[in-house]
């Protein structure tokens, strides 16, 4: 490449190497991919659909996720108290998240119809700026969510909420795992669900009913070893909190057979980190971001 002293030609040699520069990089990342020198390919969860672009555990935020490409769709379950799964964090229905005729509905005291008198789009959630409400947005059913399954082939990481300490909030596990798999199994989608839970004995029961279930433990609080929660919870996947994810607890995981789904981690900073520990995949609430962030290096395995 010649530079005269002249104005433009100068100008010319600048962009002429800034493209230069640009096309290398995308040649290196191509020939990390190709090589093998790139990282671990990386499963992303949308946690509770995509919370940060939608209001969460909805029909449209299921539907955004989807369109994004995600691997896989993390949401959660109560049981009402007509025996319908339902989708939801909590199992009361309250604002911000869902807005009704009154202040809130316990979803195990209430049947379909009267949780279905509040919407759970029409305010957006304050934790996220860039969440887009959808006014007129009902608390959709399990068997409604499956019913996304023909969009593509998407796992479903689902959750049972249910808690020891508070038995009045949900049905037993037995139970509560019965009502999850009928409808599991009314989609044939066996081969396609993660079963997770804090509490361990959902996840002993859908051993019990229907070992061929993938089951995952959740777990936070204090440091304790990847691979006893796993074997107390009779899991193959560990999904921690992701501050208690190191590179010690991974390898001693994956040592022992065990996937490691860390959550819920929203920024590039904490991907990086996940990523270089060697974590299977990574829960979001900004799964589209995180899959923009992981294409950059090809460890996006895609839908």
């Amino acid at each position: 490449m010649t530079i005269r002293l002249s104005h433009g030609t100068v100008i010319a040699a600048g962009l002429d190497l800034a493209i230069l520069m640009v096309k290398m990089r995308k040649v290196i990342f191509l020939l990390m991919a190709v090589s093998g020198l790139a990282a671990n390919r990386i499963e992303v969860h949308g946690h509770r659909g995509a919370r940060a672009m939608r209001p969460e555990n909805t029909i449209p935020a299921f539907e955004y996720a989807i369109a994004q490409g995600v691997d896989v769709l993390e949401l959660d379950m109560g049981i009402t108290k007509d025996g319908v799964v339902v989708v939801s964090h909590d199992p009361i229905l309250r604002p911000p998240v869902c807005t009704g005729p009154k202040p809130q509905a316990v979803i195990h005291d209430s049947t379909l119809a009267e949780l279905r008198e509040f919407d759970c789009g029409v305010t957006r959630n304050p934790q996220f700026a860039t969440q887009q409400p959808v006014p007129g947005t009902r608390i959709p059913t399990l068997d409604e969510v499956f019913a996304l399954s023909s969009k593509g082939t998407f796992k479903f990481n689902i959750e049972t909420k249910i808690d020891p300490r508070h038995p009045e909030l949900a049905p037993p596990p037995d139970e509560f795992v019965r009502k999850v798999l009928e409808v599991i199994r009314k989609h044939k989608l066996e081969k396609r669900i993660i079963l997770q839970s804090f509490d361990f004995r959902t996840l002993h029961e859908m051993k019990k009913q229907a070992p061929e279930i993938a089951l995952s433990a959740l777990y936070s609080g204090k440091a304790k070893s990847f691979v006893e929660i796993a074997k107390e919870a009779g899991a193959t996947i560990i999904s921690p909190e992701y501050h208690l994810v190191t590179p010690e607890q991974v390898k001693a995981a994956h040592d022992a057979g065990l996937v490691v789904v860390p959550w819920t981690a929203n920024t590039p900073a904490d991907w990086d980190r996940l990523i270089a520990a060697g974590s299977d995949a990574i829960i979001s609430d900004d799964p589209a971001g995180l899959i923009a962030h992981l294409k950059l290096t090809g460890r996006f395995t895609g839908q």
